[in-house]
């Protein structure tokens, strides 16, 4: 699991913290367990501890390869968005489709020539089917209404964007706007991990709010949201089967043969 804002260590028991060494840096996770779960679950918190790295300086390479590093297939992700549509709204529990990505200076590839060879990796499903089905299948035990099929477009930050900013990303087909999920999902499909993005509706985007954007705004509704996604993400890894049976698991077979 990769918890994004306010949703640090919500869903693990008995956890522990460990260091994993990566080509790319350090990566500090935590190894705890979910309910009667016999395996345990690996939590990493996107932002530090103490939200202390602000989206554009995540080591997202690190942060993905350490994952891998440490036998993960399948990665559940939550995000903190706005919504750029009348069909998203504040406090609603999303499922992501697809991705329009407006990043600007973020490594996207642990393929870069040489020895590693090259790999221009398939993005026509980026998020996958199989995970989501099971989070539909837990929301609906639990009784969680969830949406889905939205296209998230995902900004540099770490500021806001501007009105302009939202009607062009509106124009161009977004539904919601964050800041995390690129490169995030493109270096997991790289290394054939299977990925799928909760999202939690926690503010609406400049020129739709009637009042400023604020860091404080997102906690506060991240606050309320929080028990429901917890309980969610629980549901989800006690169903879900740790085998792939997606695509995803061969995303990276042509890499070096180009």
């Amino acid at each position: 699991m990769i918890g994004g804002t306010g949703l640090e260590n919500l869903c693990l028991q008995d956890y522990h913290g460990e260091t994993v060494q990566t080509p790319y840096g350090q990566v500090q996770i935590d190894l705890g367990r979910i309910g009667d779960l016999k395996e345990p679950v690996v939590f990493m918190s996107r932002h530090g501890k103490d939200h202390a790295t602000p989206p554009h300086l995540v080591n997202y390479r690190a942060n993905i390869w350490a994952l891998k590093e440490l036998g993960v297939t399948k990665i559940l992700a939550t995000a903190a968005v706005g919504s750029l549509s009348t069909h998203y709204k504040l406090g609603d529990i999303v499922l992501v489709e697809q991705f329009l990505d407006f990043t600007k200076s973020r490594p996207q590839t642990f393929y870069e020539g040489g020895k590693n060879g090259v790999l221009h990796v398939d993005m026509t499903e980026p998020y996958c089917h199989s995970v989501q089905r099971d989070i539909q299948k837990a929301a609906e035990r639990l009784g969680v209404t969830l949406k889905n099929n939205a296209t998230y477009a995902c900004t540099e930050g770490p500021r806001f964007e501007t009105p302009a900013e939202i009607k062009m990303y509106r124009m161009l087909g977004g539904d919601l706007v964050g800041m995390t999920s690129v490169p995030e999902v493109v270096l997991a499909k790289e290394l054939g991990m299977c990925y799928a993005t909760i999202a939690m509706v926690t503010n609406e985007a400049a020129g739709i709010a009637d009042h400023p954007l604020t860091h404080a705004e997102v906690l506060a509704s991240m606050k309320t949201m929080g028990k429901t996604v917890a309980a969610l993400v629980g549901e989800t890894f006690k169903m879900m089967n740790p085998e792939q049976d997606c695509p995803c698991r061969l995303a990276n077979e042509e890499a070096g043969k180009f």
